[in-house]
């Protein structure tokens, strides 16, 4: 007879972790760094406040861990290179309306040198690699993917966070027709060399 393996149990610090992880996220997401407290995220999760500090040492550990964001970038080198603005602003938008973490982040970024930091490093480690393979020259490499940052971030800003009112009326088609062409220049287009270069 085949005895039935057990499945474990998640352990309750798993569960305490997840809760104070969900309610920092709101929290951040609605008050920014500065104003969201230790307290109310603690209150938010029905935990004490000790228990955050206790997992996550003060209140910019647990930033750092509630901001934790996986841009899950698909490989731009199996995209057809004329596809690569409309591939990269689609996908954008998928990941900004499924997942709040970006949004906690991007809001904190604006005021607050560590999320600053933490958004710098999350485009560095994850976007940057991904438009490597997109760029014709290496040269102007880093240009084409400041250009193509700016656009996306700006449009994350404008659309989730101010919620600009014309920038709401357009639907995701509307988006990806109007900026998918912008991130195509700036990838494949050719760059002006810089004043003086």
């Amino acid at each position: 007879m085949v005895q039935a393996q057990s499945i474990p149990k998640p352990r309750r610090s798993d569960a305490t972790r997840a809760a104070i992880l969900s309610a920092a996220r709101e929290r951040f997401a609605a008050d920014g760094y500065e104003r969201a407290t230790i307290r109310a995220i603690a209150a938010q999760a029905e935990i004490d406040p000790a228990m955050v500090m206790r997992y996550y040492g003060s209140k910019e550990g647990l930033f750092a861990a509630a901001a934790r964001f996986d841009l899950r970038l698909p490989d731009l080198q199996a995209v057809p290179r004329e596809r690569l603005g409309a591939t990269l602003v689609r996908h954008f938008l998928d990941v900004w309306e499924n997942d709040e973490t970006f949004f906690v982040l991007l809001r904190a970024a604006v005021t607050h040198p560590s999320a600053a930091e933490r958004m710098k490093a999350i485009f560095q480690s994850q976007v940057l690699p991904a438009l490597a393979a997109a760029s014709p020259d290496r040269s102007s490499f880093p240009t084409r993917a400041g250009l193509v940052s700016s656009q996306l971030l700006g449009l994350a800003l404008c659309r989730y966070v101010l919620r600009l009112p014309t920038v709401l009326a357009l639907d995701r088609e509307q988006i990806i027709r109007h900026v998918g062409p912008v991130l195509q220049g700036y990838l494949t287009g050719t760059l002006e060399p810089a004043p003086g270069a």
